[in-house]
């Protein structure tokens, strides 16, 4: 019998409203300073109720970008981000989730050993890794395309382990009354596996879709023409600015608008998230 000790659930409730308001006043004090003008906030002082631009501020960056910068506009920057992220995040789950089943269900010679390879390339950082494939990606005329964004960060070593401890856990009675039911590799793979495997599946695109998202090192190198910018890269860039002072209301609402479709995506899909994470029988 669990005893209700009212103190402490105040207490408990107390610290996680404290953590919030740690966490979310910068975020405030962005989307305040993106509705001042761009010389409200060069005085040290920071105002703490919003504007009258944000109107102006918003609609500027999403429709025209910020030339001085070499900005284009930010549904530009969004797009080629969701593009990024969602090809991916698709990427990463397709190729992974096939791997893992060959690994787990199909017997061949060396199948430890080609785990084990796919495993150990978790040891090897990205930045370890970038200027071969920069190199290989140059070679191949992939440069400023999609297919150079986002080709080269799709094979995941991480999601082919989880999907392996996945598989591991389903009862090999299932596979062997599904053949006995006359279902092939690919059918037991298509019916049985994937509707199984769906809160996984949500949880691991939640995850790769911020970080397809959030990349910021590979698409700086790999992109010079603005039509293919991130908007994540926009926001350094637009800080970097020479002879000049930084318009912070537009670095600020573009941090805002950078930040709300990972929201969204944790929001929509919290509750398949929290299952993909906690489901540890089947």
């Amino acid at each position: 019998m669990v005893e209700k000790r009212p103190f402490l659930n105040f207490l408990a409730h107390a610290v996680l409203v404290l953590g919030v308001l740690i966490v979310a006043f910068p975020i405030y004090v962005a989307f305040i300073a993106s509705t001042h003008g761009p010389t409200d906030f060069l005085s040290g002082l920071i105002p703490l109720t919003p504007g009258d631009n944000m109107v102006n501020t918003y609609g500027k960056m999403m429709t025209d970008g910020m030339a001085s910068a070499g900005m284009p506009p930010l549904s530009l920057q969004m797009f080629n981000s969701l593009i990024m992220a969602l090809t991916i995040a698709i990427g990463k789950i397709a190729i992974s989730i096939i791997s893992a089943y060959a690994i787990v269900y199909f017997r061949f010679p060396f199948r430890g050993l080609a785990f084990w390879l796919i495993f150990i390339t978790l040891m090897l950082p990205v930045e370890v890794r970038i200027l071969p494939t920069y190199h290989v990606v140059a070679s191949l005329g992939m440069l400023d395309t999609y297919a150079g964004l986002t080709i080269p960060l799709i094979a995941s070593a991480t999601a082919t382990f989880l999907f392996r401890q996945v598989f591991l856990t389903i009862p090999d009675e299932l596979m062997e009354a599904a053949r006995i039911d006359g279902a092939g590799p690919l059918k037991f793979f298509w019916d049985i596996l994937l509707p199984m495997s769906r809160n996984n599946i949500a949880a691991l695109f939640v995850i790769l879709f911020i970080y397809g998202w959030n990349q910021y090192l590979w698409p700086l190198l790999v992109t010079t023409d603005p039509s293919h910018y991130t908007i994540v890269m926009g926001i350094k860039r637009m800080a970097d600015v020479v002879d000049s002072q930084p318009q912070w209301n537009y670095i600020m609402a573009t941090a805002i608008l950078a930040m709300l479709p990972p929201v969204l995506v944790v929001i929509l899909m919290q509750k398949l998230f929290v299952k993909g994470l906690i489901e540890t029988e089947k």
